[in-house]
């Protein structure tokens, strides 16, 4: 039996593997620090969990949408962004992935060329090839910010229809500033170029503010999520905000492929904008699970990593160690129990010598994967030697 078309060319997602290896070693006693996901450890805010716990009992807990939820989204883009927002271009997902793909098929035709930074998150290419469409990859190394840039869409011979931007980004954090960000956006108008915009590591920022697309695209796709700053990954509920004129057609596409996402995190969700104050202090504990991991970093030499702005990724270059990322990790969860995501998942050219650390994970935990990393360096790749 031959492949089937839409599986060519899409890669498996390493990080995975490696976390099924991690939950093997846990099952079998073992101590593990999960630091392959960007997932936070904490889970929903006490308020989202009091609510979901409440609502438990209801009888209806079928197909919906709420409404209530997709208004107070829609007052969270003025809050937050100065942005006046129809809460009917706002449709719920099962999580960012499937708005992602939502985006695309409603946003594009088969063949379209959509170009993305590389490094970038695996997703977007292989989302990009199971739709039949073709990833324009550029390359974007640290002169760049590891980031798009206006010149990038200016440059580009033909121009791509449309452009995938994250910001901050996923491996890197690296987040663009407002002005550039104005920028790209004018270069994709005067090109022709429909922008998606990749928002769910908002609110995750260390000094440079996080800006929307919507402030200088107001036609942007633009994608969030409850599983970042929110902490509800395994909730599984994000949403989009789609053009104006598009509306319609991501409403009949989702009706079709993913029907509604779990009313009891809908519910959830809705309590979990009341909990600012738990989310922010928990992202004064990324902060600081930041500066342990880039200090330790240093002392076992791994000194050449990405501007880690915003979201909760160290991406470091372990080119003086190895041009086997994915062998590395697996080596290092074995013998140390820290699991971590190899680079080629963000980059398939150069990732072999680059690798991330996700710090979303308590302090503690923190402190102990810096020890069992500096220890394990220091018996397998000596400075002094």
């Amino acid at each position: 039996m031959t492949n089937s078309p839409l599986s060519q060319g899409i890669a498996p997602f390493r990080a995975i593997e490696i976390s099924h290896l991690a939950r093997k070693l846990r099952a079998e006693g073992r101590s593990v620090i999960h630091m392959e996901f960007g997932q936070p450890s904490d889970g929903a805010p006490a308020g989202a969990v009091a609510v979901a716990r409440a609502a438990l009992g209801e009888p209806d807990m079928g197909y919906w949408e709420s409404v209530p939820l997709r208004q107070r989204i829609a007052r969270h883009y003025d809050d937050q962004y100065g942005v006046d927002l129809d809460p009917q271009r706002i449709l719920l997902t099962c999580g960012a992935s499937p708005a992602l793909v939502l985006a695309l098929l409603t946003g594009f035709a088969a063949g379209s060329r959509v170009m993305t930074a590389r490094p970038g998150y695996v997703a977007y290419r292989n989302s990009l090839r199971a739709v039949h469409m073709v990833p324009v990859e550029v390359e974007c190394g640290a002169n760049d910010r590891f980031q798009i840039h206006a010149r990038h869409i200016r440059a580009a011979d033909p121009a791509p229809d449309g452009l995938i931007v994250a910001s901050p980004a996923n491996p890197t954090g690296t987040i663009i500033p407002p002005a550039e960000l104005a920028d790209l956006a004018a270069a994709c108008r005067e090109r022709g170029v429909r922008i998606i915009s990749d928002e769910i590591y908002h609110r995750l920022s260390y000094g440079a503010e996080t800006h929307s697309m919507l402030q200088y695209d107001p036609d942007a796709f633009v994608i969030n999520s409850f599983s970042k700053y929110y902490g509800m990954p395994g909730w599984r509920l994000g949403w989009i905000v789609c053009p104006p004129g598009l509306v319609a057609e991501a409403r009949a596409r989702i009706g079709n492929l993913f029907l509604s996402p779990p009313a009891l995190s809908q519910q959830a969700a809705l309590a979990a904008f009341d909990c600012e104050d738990e989310l922010d202090a928990r992202v004064a504990m990324y902060r600081r699970n930041r500066e342990l991991l880039i200090d330790c970093l240093a002392r076992i030499g791994i000194t050449d990593i990405a501007p880690s702005d915003g979201a909760f990724y160290i991406y470091a270059s372990i080119a003086h160690l190895t041009d086997d990322s994915l062998a590395l990790c697996k080596r290092l969860l074995e013998d140390t129990g820290v699991a971590t995501a190899p680079g080629l998942d963000f980059d398939p050219e150069r990732g072999a010598r680059f690798i991330r650390f996700s710090y979303a994970v308590s302090t503690d935990l923190a402190r102990e994967a810096c020890a069992r990393l500096e220890a394990w360096f220091a018996a397998n790749y000596p400075m002094d030697a």
